[in-house]
């Protein structure tokens, strides 16, 4: 027979694995319903519903007035250490943020070519201190590293997602690019942070050819390839862990179809007309979901959204949940867009009561941050943060009316004393629904 203290420690054990089941994240190896749900189109329709304004233009900005966080180099793409949960993390009193960074005297329009990951750390979170590269040379995937996200787990380890572009020892430049992480430990003085003790760097996803297209599907009238940035995302709705990243639509150009789901409602399409070319436009929004807690195996998953005859590049993407909705945000280039639609250098967003499917424009376009007329290129690379505070960098200031291509066909010393580099004045949004507003600008280098 079995004695009451024995029933009472198997009453205790069991109470405790609930208790673990409860707390732990919710890793799972199926696929539900809901998760192969069809994507979201960002059709020509909504692009044409845009329009620019005193809530969506950013002050213009003054690089004079702004300080480098670093003097010996550039700094782009940033973004913060998060906790699991998205928000900012604090470690022993710093926060940290990462950037893509290369010497300042790479000429700006060649610095994606040797891109390293950098970080910097702060206790006040306004002025920041290089920490140098976050990899010793050699240990990093890929011949350079372009940009990611960083997690802070439970027991304080660091975890680094990024993109490994091109192949490691290649003598020649590629652009294979697969997402790849390591883990490492976070150690702190009062007066400094370095991570120590990294993991073996693995590889963990890449295009599969069917829902994402892969490089060698890429033809030479399209004018880009990505499969790249990945962001973590602890869903609250389900505790289920994913990483979104910025791809392209599957298949070759050629094998392609058109739908009239990419255009708009029949009485925009009625009176629309594609431009030739448009079919090679086809950006993506693309989400793998965890399958280890590690966080070292994912499924891929069809994408949240595709702009196909809309946009090429949608990238950095990255969600949040503010009430019941979540909110997808992505970045993206005014030459991006196919011919015939025309919309700024600017941080776009979408929201759905869903992470999969349902997803509604903000604002009925997209636009939530553009930069003004007069100068085009003056930032890129928006994050938004849990709070509403928007970072970003300074990208090519007072460029005298030249687009894009005109800037790179300029001298060195004119693409050097215009290029940025550096952290740009953070903005304040309004979330509502499916409303934003720019609020105010905020300090260069706040995150929160």
């Amino acid at each position: 027979m079995e004695s009451k203290r024995d029933k009472k420690g198997k009453l205790f054990l069991a109470a405790m694995i609930g208790l673990s089941a409860i707390f732990a994240p919710i890793v799972s190896a199926g696929v539900s319903a809901k998760e192969n749900i069809d994507p979201y189109n960002w059709t020509r329709e909504d692009v044409s519903n845009l329009s620019m304004n005193a809530h969506n233009t950013a002050p213009t900005i003054n690089k004079d007035e702004l300080i480098q966080i670093t003097s010996d180099s550039y700094i782009w793409d940033t973004w913060p250490l998060q906790e699991k949960n998205g928000h900012p993390a604090v470690v022993n009193g710093f926060k940290i943020i990462f950037a893509l960074s290369v010497p300042n005297d790479v000429l700006p329009g060649k610095r994606h070519d040797t891109a390293e990951i950098h970080y910097f750390f702060s206790k006040d979170g306004k002025s920041w201190e290089s920490g140098g590269p976050v990899f010793k040379d050699g240990e990093a995937l890929g011949s350079r590293q372009w940009a990611g996200s960083s997690i802070v787990h439970k027991d304080g380890k660091l975890q680094i997602f990024y993109t490994a572009t091109g192949k490691k020892g290649e003598t020649q430049l590629s652009y294979d690019q697969r997402i790849a992480t390591a883990t490492a430990n976070i150690k702190t003085t009062n007066t400094s942070v370095t991570f120590e003790g990294w993991s073996t760097h693995e590889m963990i996803l890449e295009a599969d050819g069917e829902y994402y297209q892969t490089n060698e599907q890429t033809g030479p009238v399209e004018s880009s390839y990505a499969f790249r940035d990945p962001y973590f995302f602890l869903d609250p709705k389900t505790g289920e862990e994913y990483l979104l990243f910025e791809g392209n639509s599957a298949g070759k150009l050629e094998d392609r179809s058109y739908k009239h789901e990419y255009i708009g409602s029949t009485a925009f399409r009625q009176n629309h007309v594609i431009p030739d070319g448009s079919k090679a436009f086809n950006g993506s929004v693309g989400i793998a979901k965890a399958t280890n807690q590690g966080l070292t195996k994912f499924k891929l998953l069809p994408p949240l959204l595709e702009a196909n005859y809309v946009n090429d590049e949608l990238e950095r993407p990255s969600v949040m949940v503010k009430g019941n909705n979540y909110y997808l945000f992505v970045k993206t280039h005014s030459e991006k867009f196919a011919s015939g639609l025309h919309a700024p250098e600017g941080l776009y967003g979408f929201t759905s009561d869903s992470l999969f499917g349902g997803y509604q424009p903000l604002n009925e376009s997209g636009l939530v941050i553009a930069n003004p007329t007069d100068n085009p290129y003056q930032a890129y690379s928006w994050m938004v943060m849990s709070n509403g505070t928007v970072i970003s960098f300074v990208n090519y200031v007072d460029v005298d009316g030249k687009d894009i291509y005109e800037i790179g066909e300029q001298s060195p010393e004119y693409q050097m004393d215009h290029f940025g580099g550096m952290l740009a004045p953070s903005l304040k949004i309004s979330i509502t629904r499916n409303e934003t507003k720019i609020l105010h600008e905020k300090k260069q280098g706040v995150f929160k």
